[in-house]
C-alpha cells in the first residue's frame, strides 16, 4: 500500500516523522507531495497511491480521475468542504476528516482574538475585561467544550445553542442552554461560530441575529466565511458603532470593512485556527492512524461520504 501526504502547506518535520512511523510500521510506504505549486503535480503524484492525506489541498473529481488505486482520502482537520464527497463515493473513495485534533488550537485562537480586542490591541488605551461578560457558543462540539472549558476561567457566564446534542450534554459542563440562535444572539456580547458550512448554514448568520446582540457586541468567527451573509455583516457594522467582527477568515468585503470600520475588526494573515505545532502533529498522526485501522480492520468511524 503506498500513502501520499499531499500538501500545499506542508505538515510541520515532527508531524511527516510521526506519520511515518505510522505509515511504515503497518508495513505500508510513504510519500510525500509537499509545497507544490501547480495541481499538475498532485495529479501525477496520486497516480499509484492507494491512500492520501491532504491538509487544505482540494481533491476534486479530476484528481480522483487521476488516481485509479485510491481507496480512502483523509482530511488533517475538522472541517472538509476542501473534498468533493459526491466524486468520492462515485469513484468508491472513502473520505474521513479527523474530528477534534485541531480544537483545542481554535478555541485558544478563538480567545487570543477576544483578548486582543478587548484591550485595544494592547496599544495602551483603556480596554475592557472578559470576566462577568456573557458568551454565547453557537455550535457545541469539540471547539465549542474547549471554549467553555478556557471561558470558565476568565469568569464568564456562559451559554450555547446546538439542536444536534441533547441538554443533558451541554448542562452537565456547566453551561446554559439556548432553545434558539436568536435566544443565544440576543443573550450574549459575544458570540463564537463553529458551525460547518453547509446548505443550512451558509449566509445563515444575518442581520436579525447580529443586531439583537446587546451592546458592545463582538462576532467571533474561526468556522467558515460562507456561513455570514457579508451584506447583513456590512449592514450592522454601519447601523451599530459598538459591533466589532473577529475571524479567522478574510471576508470576501475585508477592503470595505478595513476602509470604513478601523479599529473594530481582526482578520488573522491566513487561517490558522490549526496552526500549531501540537495541532499539526495530532491531525496528521490521527490521519495515518485511520488509514491504517481503514486497511487493517474496516474502520470508517470518521467517514464523511455517503457508501
Amino acid at each position: 500500500m503506498k500513502v501520499l501526504v499531499a500538501t500545499e502547506k506542508a505538515f510541520a518535520p515532527a508531524a511527516v516523522n510521526q506519520i511515518r512511523d505510522v505509515i511504515e510500521a503497518a508495513g505500508y510506504e510513504l510519500a510525500l507531495l509537499e509545497n507544490y505549486k501547480d495541481a499538475s503535480e498532485l495529479l501525477t503524484a496520486v497516480s499509484d497511491a492507494d491512500a492520501l492525506i491532504v491538509r487544505s489541498d482540494m481533491v476534486t473529481s479530476s484528481v480522483l480521475d487521476a488516481a485509479p488505486q485510491l481507496k480512502i482520502v483523509v482530511r488533517a482537520g475538522a472541517g472538509y468542504d476542501n473534498l468533493d464527497l459526491e466524486a468520492c463515493t462515485a469513484h468508491n473513495v472513502v473520505a474521513m476528516n479527523t474530528p477534534g485534533q485541531n480544537a483545542n488550537a481554535v478555541a485558544e485562537l478563538a480567545f487570543e482574538m477576544m483578548l486582543w480586542q478587548a484591550r485595544s490591541g494592547f496599544s495602551g488605551k483603556s480596554g475592557s475585561e472578559l470576566r462577568g461578560k456573557s458568551l454565547g457558543l453557537h455550535a457545541f462540539g469539540n471547539v465549542g467544550k474547549y471554549m467553555a472549558e478556557i471561558a470558565k476561567g476568565f469568569g464568564m457566564d456562559i451559554y450555547a445553542y446546538d439542536p444536534f446534542i441533547d441538554d443533558e450534554v451541554i448542562t452537565s459542563t456547566g453551561v446554559r442552554v439556548c432553545k434558539s440562535a436568536g435566544e443565544l444572539y440576543s443573550a450574549c456580547q459575544y458570540v463564537s461560530l463553529h458551525i460547518p458550512a453547509n446548505q443550512s448554514t451558509k449566509r445563515s448568520i444575518g442581520f436579525d441575529l447580529l443586531k439583537s446582540m446587546p451592546a458592545g457586541a463582538v462576532l467571533v468567527n474561526t468556522a467558515r466565511k460562507e456561513v455570514i451573509s457579508e451584506d447583513d455583516l456590512l449592514r450592522v457594522f454601519e447601523e451599530r458603532s459598538d459591533f466589532k467582527y473577529l475571524s479567522d477568515v478574510e471576508p470576501d468585503c475585508k477592503a470595505v470593512i478595513e476602509e470604513n470600520y478601523k479599529g473594530r475588526f481582526i482578520f488573522t494573515a491566513k487561517k490558522m485556527g490549526a496552526q500549531t505545532e501540537e495541532a499539526n502533529i495530532n491531525a496528521g498522526v490521527a490521519a495515518a492512524r485511520q488509514i491504517v485501522d481503514y486497511f487493517k480492520t474496516g474502520n470508517e468511524q470518521f467517514r464523511v461520504n455517503k457508501k
